[in-house]
């Protein structure tokens, strides 16, 4: 997570404090501001010290206990700095699939050099519906959020226009695992490989397999984008982190460059995928 999200959430609990110091009807203490609220003590100290982050409805309701209701509006922006950076999939699937999918095509469609790395499944750039069908079920399953699976689908089939616009270059990294994990039907993955296959020819594309035979200099670990060596995207299970600090950024370009080093390009590329697909005995 960002030093720049640190900071900030570390501010705005120094903010919840002077708040409670404050109470027009005298300082009141965690202990009896956790009463007011119905909380545990434990709470009203990790959002303190930042070691937790606050909900919208919390700073409203800290804002009424400590009798400042006028403070909440300034919670709120505080708080809408941080999810910039941090968005739950919770707060972001509330309304759907297709808000999130429209957010990361503008990040896309702005970018001249955008950098990835997979280790989990197809980047989405370069998905088949089928498979991007077969992906966005399986977190709407997960986070239990709007079915409008469609909708997403065609939103992410979108941004696949970037591709071909010779003014932009995709640099993706898949580990090899990625090409055979059936987290759809094999019919599906197949297609999904023939799709990956046709794309090792375009002259956007950079696409590297690092194989799982391949000498690595580091862990694999999760999946990221950066975007113009400016900003990253990084997802996790409970989140998605949008990371816009140097530091941040320096790291994860070291890692990609790092995995780079293990890659295959080109007609190497090309054979891992085409054994994947035989493996499948799908014609």
């Amino acid at each position: 997570m960002s030093t720049d999200f640190q900071t900030a959430r570390a501010a705005l609990g120094e903010r919840l404090r002077e708040l409670r110091e404050s109470t027009p009807g005298g300082r009141l203490t965690g202990t009896a501001l956790a009463e007011r609220l119905g909380w545990t003590q434990s709470k009203v100290s990790k959002l303190e010290t930042g070691r937790q982050t606050a909900s919208a409805e919390d700073l409203k309701a800290w804002a009424e206990a400590t009798d400042q209701p006028d403070s909440a509006e300034e919670l709120l922006a505080r708080l809408r700095g941080l999810e910039s950076h941090v968005r739950s999939w919770r707060r972001q699937l509330a309304s759907g699939h297709k808000a999130v999918q429209e957010a990361h095509n503008a990040a896309q469609a702005a970018s001249t050099v955008l950098r990835a790395w997979e280790s989990s499944w197809i980047v989405g750039v370069l998905q088949t519906p089928e498979y991007a069908r077969a992906i966005l079920s399986r977190f709407a399953e997960l986070h239990q959020s709007p079915r409008d699976i469609e909708e997403g689908v065609r939103s992410r089939m979108r941004r696949q226009e970037g591709l071909y616009d010779s003014g932009r270059r995709y640099h993706i990294l898949l580990w090899e695992p990625v090409l055979r994990s059936l987290i759809c039907p094999p019919s599906v993955l197949a297609g999904q490989l023939d799709r990956l296959a046709g794309v090792v020819g375009l002259d956007t594309v950079e696409l590297g397999i690092v194989p799982l035979s391949a000498s690595l200099k580091l862990p694999p670990g999760g999946g990221f984008w950066i975007y113009d060596d400016a900003q990253v995207i990084v997802e996790n299970w409970h989140a998605e982190l949008w990371l816009d600090d140097m530091g941040s950024v320096s790291t994860h370009l070291k890692v990609w460059k790092t995995l780079r080093e293990s890659a295959v390009f080109g007609p190497d590329a090309h054979r891992i995928i085409s054994a994947a697909r035989r493996s499948l005995n799908v014609d």
